[in-house]
């Protein structure tokens, strides 16, 4: 059992507070990570049970790492019944637990990716006002079936972001999920989960992290680790 003090049913108004103060105390480049994950009905049992545990691991892995440590700042947003923001964006660092998700509802990701991308655009924001350098966003958004309806708007935005190279938009499409449908997320295919290999595909996306943070420059492209040890395109 995990449990996040600030990841779960923290106000957004003290969560972010906290963060500005960090972007002052901490002026290390920053990339944000924002993960909409779908928490609707059918990813109950294993499904969600392996993503909490891959969910964690990630944590673990990037608070190992003397640089993504202090670089990789999360959000985490729901589709589960409705679009939620569980945790605003907050330093890896500063998280010091996690609350397992819950699986229930329909699949609203066009709202929950809209929410990220609103934040990550205000979270660019306060990294200009503090005069904090940061790496391309990313947004990893994980669903296993398709979106409920009116999500056309925020999958032709994050398409667009991706495409001018404003964002890492990253797909993937768990077992039975529509992937012809989550592509249209990004400039680049969707990816294919191997089964329920959540904790590969974290873990691949912590020594991402880890490529990212050590780069030279924020403008700089990094070379990241393949992709075949958990999924295919």
């Amino acid at each position: 059992m995990f449990a996040f003090a600030n990841f779960m049913n923290t106000p957004k108004e003290t969560t972010m507070n906290e963060s500005h103060d960090d972007l002052i105390d901490n002026p290390t480049p920053r990339c944000p990570v924002a993960l909409v994950l779908d928490t609707s009905g059918s990813m109950s049992g294993q499904p969600i049970e392996q993503l909490n545990a891959g969910i964690e691991l990630f944590i673990d892995e990037v608070k190992r790492d003397d640089l993504a440590r202090w670089s990789v700042d999360l959000a985490v947003y729901t589709a589960g019944g409705l679009a939620d923001c569980i945790q605003s964006f907050i330093g890896v660092e500063q998280i010091v637990g996690f609350s397992p998700l819950d699986a229930s509802g329909g699949t609203p990701l066009g709202q929950a990716t809209r929410m990220a991308l609103d934040d990550l655009e205000a979270r660019k924001k306060s990294y200009r006002d503090a005069g904090v350098p940061y790496y391309q966003p990313w947004l990893v958004l994980i669903s296993d079936g398709a979106p409920d309806y009116g999500w056309q708007d925020a999958a032709q935005r994050a398409s667009a972001l991706s495409a001018q190279r404003k964002l890492v938009s990253l797909p993937i499409g768990v077992q039975g999920a529509d992937l012809s449908v989550l592509s249209q997320f990004s400039s680049k295919p969707a990816v294919a989960l191997d089964g329920l290999k959540f904790r590969e595909l974290f873990q691949w996306l912590s020594a991402s992290m880890a490529r990212v943070s050590a780069s030279t420059s924020s403008d700089a492209s990094v070379h990241l680790p393949s992709v075949d040890s958990w999924g295919s395109v």
